[in-house]
């Protein structure tokens, strides 16, 4: 089984080894370590045996918590009527029990957000309540820091539509106290799969996003004419990290900003759940990649991942993998065929995005019963996106992620980081790139920060992978969050995308949670030609081919 990844310097000593942000925290950490450690009632069971000496922060070193026995809890499922999928969801805080662990963490619908089902053509109708307690803090003099972690909003991730008045506008504004109206009405021709939501108001997404504040969004009707898909059970999965502060909480950003920050992993809030399968049975996982900050690298012990979906629109073919890659806002829907009967592991393996990405067990998976006899599909049906031709080329960009970082930067507080997109960090207030509607272009992001990948995602419009690393991509693939490499893996991906239907102002930014919030953001705005150019004042217009 797969060691799970550890909090500050577990799994190795204090030599040099030792992840140069692991020690961001070290003075708040000594401060409170004896507090926390004396208080073992709070703070609860330990998160398993430790490999080295060093303890975790505020978790007292108790027998190993045994190992999770509970089945998976999926989401309670809410669904459209009559063309329109009304609903509430309420932001608190609420108790949760996650992996031996009781936490007190912000929240939707006091725990497990609901699955929203809903079709093409229909409006998703939100009445959400921000009932968090007022910020403790005022606004920082440079807003790309974190700040006000009970503010919110809520993002539609992967959704074509408007970004606009009170549709998926990020730049909303919902204050703790108060009720809003959102108004997400989808197209006729929208992809249909797999979708989530989120918060996005620059400053507390990351605390809210690493405390659970994320819920699945299901577009329906994706292969409706193959059997063998339809016939499956499905699965809804959010992948996540989990963290928390000496206190149970998620409080403050020096908790989420070390590369080794995770203390274990969960699906669907739960540590290492029990997923039911009779032998040859298939079943559809369709699996969200909800982790704040870091990529999961999963493998199936002796089963195959199927991938029919990535990112919510379906592939031209099935792609077998053994071992699948989801970086943070990503998402994958992939048939799983039991084997013989027995007790199967689903874990994040190692996998080196510039730091090490957490590692442990994910879930079990028990075969059980009598046998299931099912087939996975042969083929596949006509992918809904037509591939972007050279010929179609408006014009194209050359976007650079890049950051600044305290020379030492083990010792450096997290304050002394900048990420940045060309050389500057967000401001809500500035159009970066400006984007005729109808063009099509293409996008050239460069990494140039030594240390991480980052991972691309823009809003709005979804996007065709034409080249990772320097490597040309085959199948072309279409998506809507990818992963840019550091430039030892390479340094750059190319993507091409058609700005349709809608105009107004989106962002695109690394959901990396932590670089995002440090700054690597950019408003893009896309504007009628007969109107103009209407938002903020800068920002690059784009009207030619030429690189």
């Amino acid at each position: 089984m797969a060691k799970e990844h550890r909090l500050l310097g577990a799994g190795r000593g204090l030599g040099p080894h030792l992840s140069r942000r692991s020690l961001l925290q070290g003075g708040a950490a000594i401060g409170t370590l004896t507090l926390a450690l004396g208080q073992r009632s709070v703070v609860g069971q330990s998160a398993g045996a430790h490999d080295h000496h060093m303890p975790e922060i505020g978790v007292a070193n108790l027998p190993a918590v045994p190992a999770m026995d509970q089945a998976l809890i999926e989401p309670e499922v809410r669904r459209s009527v009559n063309g329109v999928l009304a609903t509430r969801l309420r932001c608190a805080y609420t108790y949760r029990d996650i992996g031996g662990f009781r936490l007190y963490l912000r929240s939707y619908e006091g725990g497990l957000a609901p699955t929203l089902r809903m079709k093409p053509g229909e409006t998703l109708k939100i009445r959400l309540i921000n009932d968090l307690p007022p910020n403790r803090d005022l606004a920082p003099s440079i807003t790309s820091y974190p700040h006000q972690f009970n503010n919110t909003n809520l993002h539609f991730h992967g959704a074509h539509c408007s970004p606009s008045g009170i549709a998926d506008n990020v730049m909303r504004l919902m204050e703790p106290g108060k009720g809003y109206d959102i108004e997400i009405a989808l197209p006729a021709d929208h992809t249909r799969g797999t979708y989530w939501y989120h918060p996005h108001f620059h400053g507390s997404p990351d605390i809210q996003v690493a405390s659970g504040m994320v819920g699945a969004i299901v577009v329906e009707g994706d292969f409706a004419d193959v059997p063998e898909i339809v016939q499956a059970r499905e699965r809804v999965m959010l992948v996540s990290e989990v963290v928390f502060d000496a206190y149970s909480m998620v409080e403050d950003f020096g908790a989420l900003f070390p590369e080794d920050a995770t203390r274990f992993l969960a699906i669907n809030g739960q540590r290492r759940p029990v997923i039911d399968m009779r032998p040859g049975e298939v079943q559809r996982w369709r699996l969200v990649g909800s982790q704040y900050q870091d990529n999961m690298f999963l493998e199936l012990d002796k089963h195959m991942l199927n991938v029919i979906a990535y990112d919510g629109i379906q592939l031209g073919s099935l792609q077998e993998m053994k071992q699948l890659l989801i970086a943070p806002g990503q998402r994958a829907d992939v048939l799983v065929q039991a084997g013989g009967p027995g007790t199967y592991e689903l874990n994040a393996m190692p996998y080196n995005q510039g730091h090490e990405s957490p590692t442990g067990p994910l879930a079990r998976v028990v075969v059980a019963g009598e046998p299931l006899p099912m087939k996975l599909p042969a083929a596949l049906p006509k992918p809904p996106l037509e591939p972007i031709r050279d010929s179609e080329i408006t014009c194209r960009r050359t976007l650079v992620f890049g950051a600044t970082e305290p020379q030492n930067n083990i010792a450096g507080h997290w304050q002394e980081y900048a990420f940045t997109v060309d050389g500057k960090i967000f401001d809500p207030g500035r159009i970066d790139q400006r984007v005729r509607l109808g063009a099509v272009e293409e996008w050239t992001i460069r990494n140039t920060q030594q240390h991480d990948d980052h991972i691309f995602h823009i809003h709005t419009n979804p996007f065709q992978v034409i080249e990772i690393g320097g490597v040309p991509q085959a199948n072309r693939t279409w998506r809507d969050t990818v992963v840019v490499p550091r430039p030892a893996a390479g340094g750059s991906t190319v993507i091409r995308t058609r700005f349709l239907d809608y105009t107004g102002v989106f962002m695109m930014h690394c959901h990396m949670m932590n670089h995002e919030e440090l700054g690597m953001m950019q408003s893009v705005e896309v504007y009628d030609e007969a109107d103009g150019p209407v938002g903020f004042v800068g920002g690059e217009i784009c009207s030619s081919t030429k690189k």
